[in-house]
């Protein structure tokens, strides 16, 4: 019998798991495995229930319900490990940004049934000075929203929490002198804002169209600072809907493996939703295909499709 470890986030999102758990238990029962549940006690525990999981080499799956943090903690767990186990995802979470990108359903047990009947899809995993990250390490304008919008709200209003407490900063919002390099470039300049992602969503609203979770790179964004407030929203609608032509003057889009953030001040930054903190020097890299999800068989990530449906042509590294 296959035995499978459980890692739970019972507080995550509106608590959608809590009447659901024995559903879900009894469906991982039914498909043949055993299962352990591990409900989590507070910041961390997660990592160190993946870390056990894989230490002890009793089990041969890890499933995480919860939201991005809690899969962020688990996937700590399995990067720390030797032998990491493969991982199956139940977003439950207030925005399931990762949970978006690998085609995993909001109801719980179709995403359930989607891990039991799934295949294994490797997926790139970055890495942010000490730590690492799932899908996004950001710096600038509306990153404090994130970590700062307290859980019951996010729970209440969704992914517009983000958004309308981003849009209460604004005329606090000051520009970061940051020196970047990356594959063998530089660029120096005034940013208001800049995210390194490997996601279909950011909050819950900025939407990507094009990218890959297994090609190595990273899909990097920056943002100048614009001469007003008005011109600033302008780029905001932009970024929030994919149909809209984006004011290249202002924002840059390129890929890029490794890059070095430089600021003679410290800058916080925000990693996969939470506050990761602040520093003058930052570096981040990418491991490559280096954790194991069970994602549906419908999901467009086995390396065929992948080629098939996102044959639109990268756009090259811009010549700062």
């Amino acid at each position: 019998m296959k035995k499978l470890y459980f890692i739970s986030n019972l507080q995550s999102g509106k608590s959608a798991i809590r009447s659901k758990l024995a559903a879900v238990i009894d469906q991982f029962t039914a498909a043949g495995y055993e299962v352990t549940v591990r409900t989590t006690q507070g910041r961390r525990d997660a990592t160190a229930a993946a870390e056990y999981a894989c230490l002890t080499g009793n089990y041969d799956l890890i499933v995480c319900s919860g939201g991005d943090g809690t899969l962020n903690e688990v996937v700590q767990g399995l990067m720390h490990s030797q032998t990491p186990l493969p991982i199956g995802y139940i977003p439950c979470g207030s925005t399931n940004d990762f949970g978006r990108s690998l085609k995993m359903s909001d109801d719980v047990e179709t995403a359930v049934r989607q891990i039991i009947d799934g295949h294994p899809f490797q997926c790139d995993i970055g890495t942010f000075n000490n730590q690492n990250f799932l899908y996004v390490a950001a710096f600038g304008a509306f990153t404090e929203t994130v970590y700062e919008t307290k859980q019951n709200v996010k729970n209440v209003i969704g992914h517009m929490a983000y958004l309308l407490h981003g849009l209460t900063l604004l005329p606090g919002i000051r520009p970061l002198h940051m020196k970047i390099e990356f594959d063998g470039k530089t660029v120096e300049d005034d940013f208001l804002f800049g995210m390194v992602s490997n996601t279909a969503s950011v909050g819950g609203m900025l939407k990507l169209n094009n990218f890959r979770l297994d090609d190595g790179t990273f899909e990097v964004m920056l943002i100048r600072m614009p001469p007003n407030v008005i011109q600033l929203r302008k780029i905001i609608s932009q970024l929030m809907d994919i149909n809209m032509d984006i004011d290249e003057k202002y924002v840059s889009y390129f890929r890029a493996s490794n890059l070095r953030f430089i600021s003679n001040e410290e800058i916080p930054w925000t990693i996969d939703g939470e506050y990761g903190g602040a520093s003058c020097d930052s570096e981040i890299g990418i491991c490559h295909r280096a954790v194991t999800f069970l994602v549906s068989d419908d999901a467009p990530y086995n390396n065929d499709e992948m080629q098939r449906l996102f044959t639109q042509e990268r756009k090259e590294t811009p010549d700062f």
